[in-house]
């Protein structure tokens, strides 16, 4: 279970990932090393996975996002799953439940230039494709506490 530490410096990391660990051991009121310790702890868990960048897509021409379904054909599915991982476009892929079994992000300059991306599937699937038209919840964490808290071991 995520203790109160635990959770107060996964809080302040996910409010500033490049807070430095003197600061961040200052703002929760203990030291250098035990901070240094938890964090080291919590990376070597899994619970915290990285520190990413966020990029706004647009500001790189690439403003169109699509959310794409995949129902692949007999035998398809890895190579689905790979040509994913060699589509720069596809920058999220999932394997989902129910009918079709990939839920793909794709990133894209303009509508017109999906198609392109999807032609790469076609030979191995059927694809349905919705357009994102806002983003009313962007991504974000995990709560941290609550009722919906986390309740995994660090």
């Amino acid at each position: 279970m995520l203790d109160d530490l635990n959770t107060r410096i996964l809080e302040e990391l996910t409010a500033d990932p490049r807070l430095r660990t003197t600061e961040l051991a200052r703002r929760l009121g203990v030291s250098t090393p035990t901070v240094r310790e938890r964090v080291a702890k919590l990376e070597e868990s899994g619970v915290i996975r990285g520190y990413r960048l966020d990029i706004d897509p647009a500001a790189l021409g690439r403003p169109v996002a699509a959310w794409v379904r995949l129902q692949p054909g007999p035998g398809q599915v890895s190579r689905i799953a790979e040509l994913a991982r060699r589509t720069p476009e596809v920058v999220e892929c999932h394997r989902i439940s129910g009918e079709d079994c990939f839920l793909m992000r794709v990133q894209v300059a303009e509508i017109a230039a999906l198609e392109s991306v999807l032609d790469k599937f076609l030979p191995h699937g059927r694809t349905t494709s919705s357009f994102v038209v806002s983003t009313p919840v962007p991504p974000r964490p995990v709560p941290l506490r609550g009722p919906e808290a986390l309740t995994n071991t660090a």
